[in-house]
């Protein structure tokens, strides 16, 4: 979301792309409009072109994609569909091997998926020619610690959600970074985003916005009890440990909104910035700060009558 030069941004070589997955939800009816287009367009332009269809279609892939990508059978090129959540279902599909995915934008706010519809064409054009605005995107890695000994892991693109089941009481999660306690949590959960999860649950939570291209994370409470606790942003390379000190019923840990783990009282999350970061693709003449107004809404304008007095 931010204004840099080329270089800044990682514009890139991509090479020849020779083969392109398009991941769209064709249960939209813009979505069918804008594949029966893109689709062709295409096929006209590179040597393979796979298409998965509707929701359904692409979570039944998923296994597949999966497979394909532990296999190193992957596409030179993943163009989504949708919005940020299509992004995310993208992007988890290739989390062992990242593609170089570009989005066009058929949601709400779209800060993942940046492309804006209308110009699919030169976002694409870009690519295929051989050059693409890269955007790496820091992922975080967790690793779930249960108090029977078992465990688990998972990355996030976006963010680490470690809240309360639905009609439970407040929690109590105890941070610590580096072994150096932080302080205890009594919410009803606690975030830690990435910068481009900054903009999704830690926003709603009263998070800051951080640019794509910082090497940060922030901790985001959500409705801490202590009006004093505050988002924190910490160093990209800091590891955290949250422990689950206290509950009064299911608690559970959401990963980017579309991977959830249970977690019981006495359980952890070790989290570290994961060292691959995710190859998305941005539109060259994409306004970072446009996209800003845009999706959250900023008018930007005060009318010329009100400004009179301002200065004085």
């Amino acid at each position: 979301m931010e204004s840099q030069s080329d270089s800044e941004r990682g514009t890139t070589t991509l090479g020849e792309v020779r083969s392109v997955l398009v991941l769209a939800n064709l249960q939209k009816a813009a979505v069918r409009d804008c594949a029966a287009e893109l689709v062709p367009w295409l096929r006209e332009r590179v040597e393979t072109v796979d298409q998965a269809g509707d929701i359904e279609d692409f979570e039944r892939r998923r296994s597949r994609l999966a497979a394909e990508a532990a296999g190193r059978n992957l596409p030179d090129l993943v163009v989504v569909l949708g919005g940020d959540g299509a992004i995310l279902g993208a992007v988890r599909a290739f989390a062992s091997h990242p593609v170089p995915t570009l989005g066009i934008n058929f949601g709400r706010v779209g800060f993942l998926a940046s492309t804006p519809r209308g110009h699919w064409r030169e976002a694409l054009e870009g690519v295929l020619s051989g050059e693409g605005v890269l955007e790496p995107r820091m992922r975080l890695a967790a690793r779930i610690r249960h108090v029977d000994g078992s465990s688990a892991s998972a990355v996030a693109l976006n963010d680490l959600v470690v809240s309360r089941a639905v009609h439970q009481g407040m929690m109590v999660l105890g941070l610590s970074v580096e072994d150096e306690w932080v302080t205890d949590y009594r919410a009803d959960g606690l975030i830690i985003a990435t910068p481009s999860g900054s903009t999704a649950h830690s926003l709603s939570a009263g998070g800051p916005i951080l640019l794509s291209s910082m090497r940060c994370l922030v901790v985001t409470p959500i409705c801490p009890q202590g009006l004093s606790y505050r988002p924190i942003v910490l160093h990209h390379e800091s590891h955290l440990r949250l422990e689950v000190k206290h509950t009064s019923g299911a608690a559970v840990l959401a990963v980017d909104g579309q991977g959830f783990y249970d977690l019981g009282q006495g359980d952890c999350v070790e989290i570290a910035r994961h060292p691959v970061p995710y190859p998305l693709l941005a539109w060259r003449d994409l306004d970072p700060y446009q996209r800003l107004r845009e999706r959250l809404g900023w008018s930007g304008l005060i009318a010329p009558e009100r400004l009179d007095g301002i200065a004085d």
